[in-house]
């Protein structure tokens, strides 16, 4: 039971961690109705660049972080520059950037992965201050960051270029009809979007102690489980911020399914076919569920 229960805490520091990460694939996914795959390698990117200046530089770990979200966002202003300037369509132009950002976090790093095991991370300094536990302090760090994050949004989406990116996403020619620059406001969506991916994968470094090339494989699919899984038990709220946090939720929840299918004797090189099949699942729900009400809707005689 024990082991049970250290694992559900490992669940929750990564599902938190990881939320940051689903917070940004919820600004295009959700938002700006785009399916950006940069995320696989602006993940990593954020992971390598906050390793390198922790072990190389040694540089405070809250600095690493910001430089790791800087990174982040120019991986998603190559994508939007591809996507608005060349006009290559959105997944395409993701597409190349996740490819060639697999060599540039191998030139970054120069090597497959970074150890971490004796430099300071923002967990490490949060122990010595406090002096409580490992897992609880990575719970409290990535409780803080998912809040001030989620704040952030929901202030950021409330202003006049927040409420023009979200247009954007619901209706392009609606917006661009009323003199908004929607080449501008998908830019910016996928910068912001890719910058939280960066932030999500050097806090995963540095909780995990390591960055490798391979730690943002299959991110964006992690990333719609959790907003899937989010949406599904907390579907019925309305407001944007609670839309937010049910992202960051569904994450927590997400890992957590791992964890205790891992538990129960799962090969976890199966886990990832797991997810798609989650992913899967969980959109095809909904879609039968309103071809079920539709066709209840008619009666014998008609409509």
């Amino acid at each position: 039971m024990s082991g049970l229960i250290l694992s559900l805490q490992d669940a929750v520091v990564q599902g938190l961690l990881w939320g940051i990460m689903v917070l940004g694939v919820y600004i295009t996914y959700k938002l700006l109705d785009v399916a950006d795959l940069t995320v696989d390698g602006s993940f990593a990117l954020g992971g390598c660049v906050c390793a390198v200046m922790v072990v190389n530089r040694g540089m405070n770990p809250w600095l690493a972080l910001l430089i790791a979200t800087a990174a982040g966002m120019a991986a998603g202003a190559v994508t939007g520059f591809l996507h608005t300037v060349f006009e290559i369509p959105a997944i395409l132009a993701g597409i190349l950037t996740q490819i060639g950002l697999w060599s540039i976090n191998l030139r970054i790093m120069g090597k497959s992965n970074v150890p971490l095991l004796k430099s300071e991370t923002i967990m490490s300094q949060f122990i010595e201050m406090t002096g409580i536990d490992k897992q609880i302090a990575s719970i409290l760090i990535g409780v803080m960051i998912a809040v001030v994050m989620i704040v952030f949004l929901y202030w950021l989406f409330g202003t006049e270029i927040g409420s023009a990116m979200r247009a954007t996403g619901n209706n392009e020619a609606m917006i661009r009809a009323q003199g908004v620059n929607t080449n501008l406001t998908k830019l910016l969506a996928l910068i912001i979007s890719n910058g939280l991916v960066g932030l999500s994968g050097g806090l995963v470094c540095q909780s995990q102690k390591y960055a490798d090339i391979g730690m943002g494989t299959g991110a964006i699919v992690v990333g719609l489980a959790a907003i899937v899984i989010g949406e599904v038990l907390m579907g019925k709220l309305r407001s944007f911020g609670s839309k937010l946090t049910s992202a960051v939720i569904g994450s927590v929840i997400y890992y957590a399914i791992r964890a205790v299918v891992i538990r129960m004797g799962m090969d976890p090189n199966d886990m990832k076919l797991l997810s798609a099949i989650i992913v899967a699942i969980a959109l095809c729900i909904p879609v039968m569920m309103r071809k079920w009400r539709l066709r209840r809707s008619y009666t014998e005689g008609g409509i």
